[in-house]
């Protein structure tokens, strides 16, 4: 099942472009990701105007840990290229192997995910909570959405396990295969944006 839609270039001229069913939903999900786009650099930037209002309380350079970082960095990297092998190996036709390389990655951001939280909670526990300061808010906004955003990531690797070892890979499993891939790699992007943003200026201060 296929659509036609209707482009116009810079001159006026209309093009038509004919997408799959498919590819209607990857063009969907790329909207999507250009939203989401939007969403943390809000974020970025209300992280940047409140990075001094710490109304007396911790700092950047008091909270970061860029050991704890460097280890979260490393898990979220290695998982996107996990991804990138169940990818290989789906289009391979390699059922197993694309299962094998989902459950490392789900795996590895599960760890990610984990270590995020034990930081969270002893921030809170320190009184370092996202009430304490403006700062703090940003801080725990920023990596929360984040975070969340890696927790939906890691039901869609497991619903997406289910449906290769059940329905094999077919065409719409390689599609959402390739879309949750878009989205899996988008987060480790974000994340680096992160690491250089909060953790590696508080450090170096």
């Amino acid at each position: 099942m296929s659509e036609e839609l209707t482009i116009r270039t810079s001159r006026g001229e209309a093009v038509e472009v004919r997408l799959s069913a498919h590819g209607e939903r990857a063009l969907g999900f790329w909207f999507y990701l250009m939203n989401d786009s939007v969403l943390f650099a809000i974020l970025f930037v209300n992280f940047a105007v409140l990075l001094h209002g710490t109304a007396g309380g911790p700092t950047a350079a008091d909270i970061v840990s860029l050991s704890r970082a460097g280890i979260e960095t490393a898990l979220l990297l290695t998982s996107s290229l996990s991804f990138g092998f169940a990818s290989i190996c789906a289009l391979s036709a390699n059922r197993r192997g694309t299962i094998g390389w989902l459950s490392a990655t789900f795996i590895l951001g599960a760890a990610f995910l984990v270590l995020e939280t034990l930081e969270f909670a002893e921030l809170i526990g320190q009184g370092a909570g996202p009430t304490r300061s403006g700062f703090l808010s940003a801080f725990f906004a920023l990596l929360g959405a984040h975070g969340l955003h890696v927790a939906f990531g890691l039901i869609g690797i497991v619903l997406m396990i289910v449906q290769v070892a059940k329905k094999g890979l077919t065409e719409p499993v390689l599609s959402r295969l390739y879309r949750l891939g878009l989205f899996w790699h988008f987060l480790d992007i974000v994340w680096i944006g992160i690491f250089s943003f909060v953790y590696l200026p508080g450090v170096l201060k």
